[in-house]
């Protein structure tokens, strides 16, 4: 099924629904696209964080702790 007919088959049973059900499903799709730009956001900031050198410098630290420092290792 296509994205076209997909949303002409949606809109056909919209136009089918009572005016309480039509707000429910309005804010169904308002969450829906919230929670796509939310991951946006969360993909973008991830990218520039990746990407900045804010924290270079800990991979020219050295290590603190060996295993050696371990009393248990994890099994």
């Amino acid at each position: 099924m296509t994205r076209q007919v997909l949303i002409q088959r949606t809109i056909d049973n919209l136009s089918k629904l009572p005016d309480q059900n039509l707000k429910e499903v309005s804010d169904f799709a308002e969450f829906l696209l919230s929670k796509l730009e939310d991951r946006f956001l969360t993909e973008g900031i991830q990218k520039l964080a990746m990407g900045s050198k804010s924290f270079q410098f800990l991979e020219e630290e050295e290590d603190l702790y060996t295993e050696a420092d371990l009393k248990e290792k994890y099994k």
